[in-house]
């Protein structure tokens, strides 16, 4: 069992996963249970394919379900095969579909993982399921954004986008767990992704993950690509843009996820650090 962070270069930093690279003979109550005792919002699990030694079979656990893709772990499991397998192109084949990631080393020496989204979507969201998401983070309709207004964005999972009107809003988050579980359980949210536009291609994230048995994500790497697509189809971006997005700083965890947009492909790609969190003294 190893463990990374994702989004950052300090292992104090990002969000901290779990990591697999062999999980071949785990059933489904042993993935579950490492995940537990890991604690992390979720841990990845590798298989190696027996059709290319840098291919990937990938599931993704929390400490309560599977879920079905999971950014965050998949940018730390590529780190951490690279720095056993060096830099370069990987496959991982996740619930979600097929997941490209690409692997390259600065000038630093630090390894930065690029992964491509499978092909996303932007639904719309029902004003009496807004109103619900709203009551149970006890936020006002009024402190939303107008112009970025909700929707229901994929990547490989599926997000609730809310955009606060102010960072203030945003940085000010207790919610009811269990109302907003429920909530997610119903309309199959992975995360809520909370966020305010700093710039025209700065954001500011969070996103409470209740589901998953914690309260908070510290970056999410599935809900970046997501709003990569929220925000292309709402043309608060041209069709070919680099976005900044910052998550964490509220949790004393900061780190940075670049989201890519390239014109005429659908997909989203989604870049940031890594490093090893070192084991702990016992």
């Amino acid at each position: 069992m190893l463990r990374y962070t994702a989004f950052s270069t300090d292992p104090g930093g990002g969000n901290p996963a779990g990591v697999v690279l062999d999980a071949r003979g785990l059933s489904d109550e042993d993935m579950l249970g490492i995940a537990a005792e890991v604690g992390y919002s979720e841990t990845a699990f590798l298989i190696p394919s027996s059709s290319g030694e840098r291919r990937f079979d990938v599931r993704y656990f929390s400490p309560k379900a599977e879920v079905p893709f999971c950014g965050h772990a998949t940018v730390a499991s590529a780190i951490a095969l690279a720095e056993r397998t060096g830099p370069g192109e990987l496959e991982f084949r996740t619930p979600a579909g097929t997941v490209p990631v690409t692997v390259a080393e600065g000038s630093d020496g630090s390894l930065r993982a690029t992964l491509t989204s499978v092909e996303p979507k932007v639904e719309g969201v029902a004003e009496a399921d807004v109103r619900e998401a709203l009551a149970a983070l006890g936020w006002a309709g009024d402190e939303l954004d107008a112009a970025l207004p909700p929707r229901i964005a994929f990547a490989g999972a599926r997000h609730l986008v809310l955009a606060a009107g102010t960072r203030e809003r945003l940085a000010e988050l207790e919610y009811d767990f269990d109302r907003l579980a429920a909530f997610m359980r119903r309309l199959d949210l992975t995360t809520v992704q909370l966020v305010w536009r700093a710039s025209e291609t700065v954001f500011h994230v969070r996103d409470p993950f209740p589901v998953g048995g914690v309260v908070e994500d510290p970056a999410t790497g599935a809900a970046a690509a997501a709003f990569g697509a929220y925000a292309r189809e709402l043309g608060l971006v041209p069709d070919e843009a680099v976005l900044t997005l910052h998550q964490g700083e509220d949790m004393g965890r900061p780190g940075v996820l670049t989201v890519e947009l390239r014109g005429g492909d659908p997909r989203v790609r989604v870049s940031g650090a890594g490093a090893r969190i070192p084991p702990t003294p016992e």
